[in-house]
């Protein structure tokens, strides 16, 4: 068996980029057809790929909030949907509401382009969600950590909690759900909920802000010895170069602004950023003990989820009909668009079979 395909951890930054990948394909779309795909592409992955460990076991609640995103948009389309054109299928009496909250509608006739409108906008950010959910089961959020860039770890301390509380969130309902097993007690569902609920968060948050507090007291991302100089050049090269990022999206979005803010001021703008961030990143003096490396199933990785975003763009641009199909008719999907998504599952033939827990 070759080096490279013997079980270790894909490079945390790999899965992430392939993630965002599918993401972007699924943002560029309200295709259910192709929404779905990508659902079951970043599905099958997980399951092939995913390790024991318990960050691992967070994607299902990844899905869950997935379900409810869809609900709850077609819900508020039915209650503030308005008249919307098409076919009948209800007709709801119209609550009037006063005068200071118009341009919205109570209630009102509910027609079936009105449904499928909430479905496939809901359904498009439950794959979002979806995606990143995947990365996160796939990704081992401490060494991910330890990829940033050394500019970032100063503000490691609050990544920590963001990104390792919803990992923990999922291995705290599997240990609170043990213990109250050995408690008699409460049966009944929301009872039994209740018990759960305030534990789980508890222990996902406090285990969270421990971690942080270990890497704060262990010095993580201290530098001293700076000049106030210093601080204030790379304070100022990062607050030019993310107001020069900003301008120059917000030329590219609004084609009326001047072509000289667009594309000519965003390089700017990324210019500027990566001089500061080199900047802050000099002053960390921290080694990094067995770095991560990069190879061959970390780009073919990345190459599956780039070319899902890729193929998705190019759907958007030149296949309008099938990125945002009309919702009076079935929605239809092409070969671009089914090879584009399906390109995704490659990941979990690329990648090598996760590292074994040690017991």
């Amino acid at each position: 068996m070759s080096g490279a395909r013997l079980p270790r951890d894909v490079h945390p930054v790999a899965w992430w980029l392939w993630a965002l990948g599918l993401a972007t394909a699924a943002s560029l779309t309200t295709n259910p057809l192709v929404l779905l795909l990508l659902v079951g592409v970043a599905t099958m992955v997980v399951m092939a790929r995913r390790s024991e460990q318990p960050w691992a076991r967070s994607f299902r609640l990844y899905v869950w909030l997935g379900v409810a995103i869809v609900v709850l948009r077609v819900v508020f389309r039915l209650l503030f949907g308005g008249s919307y054109p098409g076919t009948l299928l209800l007709d709801l009496p119209t609550v009037p509401l006063p005068d200071w909250v118009l341009g919205f509608t109570l209630l009102g006739p509910v027609t079936q382009e009105s449904l499928l409108a909430g479905l496939y906008d809901g359904l498009r950010l439950a794959t979002i969600v979806i995606c990143i959910g995947a990365a996160n089961a796939l990704a081992n959020p401490k060494r991910l950590l330890r990829s940033m860039p050394p500019a970032l770890y100063e503000i490691g301390t609050a990544l920590v909690v963001a990104v390792t509380v919803l990992p923990q969130f999922a291995d705290s309902v599997r240990r609170v759900r043990a213990a109250q097993s050995l408690r008699a007690g409460e049966t009944g569902r929301v009872r039994r909920l209740r018990r759960t609920l305030v534990p789980v968060l508890e222990d996902a948050l406090e285990r969270s802000l421990a971690l942080a507090a270990g890497m704060d007291t262990r010095g993580y991302g201290r530098a001293a010895g700076l000049t106030r100089a210093q601080r204030r050049t790379t304070g100022a090269l990062m607050l030019v170069g993310l107001c020069g990022v900003c301008v120059g999206v917000y030329a590219l979005l609004d084609q009326t602004a001047p072509r000289l803010l667009a594309l000519p001021m965003l390089g700017l703008g990324v210019v500027v950023a990566v001089a500061g961030l080199a900047s802050a990143g000099r002053r960390v003096e921290r080694t990094r003990y067995r770095p991560d490396r990069w190879r061959w199933p970390e780009l073919a990785v990345v190459a599956s989820g780039l070319a899902a975003g890729v193929a998705g763009w190019w759907v958007s641009e030149h296949q309008l009909l099938i990125a945002y199909p009309d919702l009076s008719v079935a929605p239809e999907i092409s070969l671009v668009a089914l090879v584009g998504v399906l390109t995704g599952v490659v990941a979990a033939a690329a990648a090598p079979p996760p590292r074994e827990v040690a017991s």
